[in-house]
């Protein structure tokens, strides 16, 4: 049996309320919980309908992608009886959106192409380590601390560079990430919240198949389809370098570009954390130089 690959049978809409359905309880959802043993791990359909005031039927057929167009009431009355968070709900919007539509739209691949402005946004953001992604987490651009502070990530070639491909596979992550279970958890969420909107672009399909195929941990947060990440707060690191440190984060879209947003990290001048990021810019910007010959010789035997 072959894990379930980003595009296929049914429709995301489905997938979505198949999975939300499966993680809460009769007794979340607000209904008697009856002895003895259940098969389903969440709620049955019939359950589900009934609290959403829709058919069996119909439910059913939506679930299974022969329904594809569920009208607003319909949408909002399932968020409710799934307790969805309003980013969830709001996700549900978009997927009811796009299932009703007639002819798919064709999958583009998005500039990677990182604006002269940003770079020199990254650099006056010294010693804070801050770098860009792009959509799918592929690393764009960084400041010598927003390199460094991924231990490892650049002995990978430049084009290799993903922060989900990184904390699912390069050895040193799950040293590094305090939390590493929450830091997947995060990475897979916005690459399950793309693919509901647009499945078939061919930079998710290609991370998210290699993913699936050599990360069991991966497939199973794939499979129950969790779309809330975190745009803020604070993460612990191991560094191999410089030691433990905690940081405060953020994340920000740039207006402008195919989803690229701009991750920094933060300490309090005159502590520990901000000496050690002093530290880690510093061990940075010495192979800095190394760094962009690797990636001009990497450019220049890429076939065009």
């Amino acid at each position: 049996m072959t894990r379930e690959q980003p595009t296929g049978g049914g429709t995301e809409l489905g997938r979505f309320l198949r999975a939300r359905r499966a993680g809460i309880s009769p007794a979340e959802a607000g209904l008697a919980v009856a002895s003895g043993l259940r098969r389903t791990p969440g709620l049955r359909r019939e359950e589900l309908a009934t609290l959403a005031g829709i058919s069996v039927d119909y439910y059913t057929r939506l679930e299974r992608g022969r329904e594809t167009r569920p009208s607003p009431s319909v949408v909002d009355s399932l968020a409710r009886a799934l307790r969805l968070a309003e980013d969830e709900h709001e996700h549900l919007r978009s997927l009811a959106v796009r299932a009703a539509r007639t002819a798919p739209e064709p999958p583009t691949v998005p500039s990677r192409t990182v604006r002269p402005g940003v770079k020199l946004l990254l650099e006056s953001l010294r010693p804070n380590p801050a770098h860009v992604v792009s959509r799918t987490g592929d690393l764009l651009a960084a400041n010598p601390g927003g390199l460094r502070l991924l231990a490892g990530i650049e002995e990978w070639p430049a084009r290799q560079r993903n922060i989900a491909r990184y904390v699912f596979l390069h050895p040193a992550a799950r040293d590094l990430f305090h939390d590493w279970a929450t830091q997947i958890r995060g990475c897979v969420a916005r690459l399950r919240a793309l693919a509901g909107t647009d499945p078939d672009a061919p930079d998710l399909t290609r991370l998210a198949g290699e993913l699936l195929l050599k990360s069991p941990e991966f497939a199973r947060l794939w499979e129950r389809y969790d779309i809330k990440g975190h745009a803020h707060g604070r993460k612990t690191f191991h560094h191999p370098e410089v030691g433990d440190l905690t940081l405060g984060y953020q994340s920000m879209e740039l207006e402008g570009t195919p989803g690229h947003r701009l991750i920094t990290y933060y300490a309090q001048p005159g502590s520990t954390e901000y000496d050690a990021l002093v530290l880690l810019d510093m061990l940075g910007a010495q192979s800095t130089p190394r760094e962009a010959a690797s990636n001009q010789d990497e450019t220049t035997s890429s076939p065009s």
